[in-house]
């Protein structure tokens, strides 16, 4: 795989990874929208289908940023396709007033899913719900919370 089309993927894998922990924002956004990467290190690994962005990782693209200590993407064997996309560490991705927050998760392409785990929590104004485990089903638009506590603010 040629370097520029790498990198071209790894934007798309990014943008995949956003896209679905927000949809109910989803439509707003674009697949053209461009991605900023920030990190300390990226290894590209082109050999194991792999790039790992280390050290104060940081995405945004359009009003959408994720942040973790690491973040892995996994291609496909002999394939440009995303596989899987795994972050770790302080994860926290924002938009429009809502906020998830976990020490884990995982986007699985073949599945359509991202699983948060490690404390996950979701915040959105003064509400929240976290759980042990919080898994988000793309293509439902649906999202399973295990063990999970709900904190609702009522407001006058």
């Amino acid at each position: 795989m040629s370097k520029a089309l790498f990198t071209v993927n790894i934007f798309l894998a990014i943008t995949l990874f956003f896209m679905p922990v927000v949809a109910s924002h989803a439509s707003t956004l674009k697949r053209d929208t461009p991605i900023v990467i920030t990190s300390d290190t990226l290894t590209a690994d082109n050999k194991n289908d792999t790039a790992i962005f280390e050290g104060s990782v940081v995405a945004t693209s359009q009003d959408i940023k994720i942040s973790s200590d690491k973040m892995t993407v996994y291609y496909r064997d002999g394939d440009s396709k995303i596989a899987k996309i795994h972050a770790v560490g302080n994860i926290k991705v924002q938009k429009d007033g809502m906020a998830i927050f976990s020490e884990e998760a995982e986007y699985i392409d073949e599945e359509e899913k991202i699983i948060f785990t490690g404390n996950p929590k979701v915040i959105e104004n003064d509400n929240s719900i976290t759980g042990t485990r919080i898994i988000y089903f793309l293509k439902d638009d649906r999202a399973v919370v295990e063990g999970s506590k709900v904190l609702i603010k009522n407001k006058k």
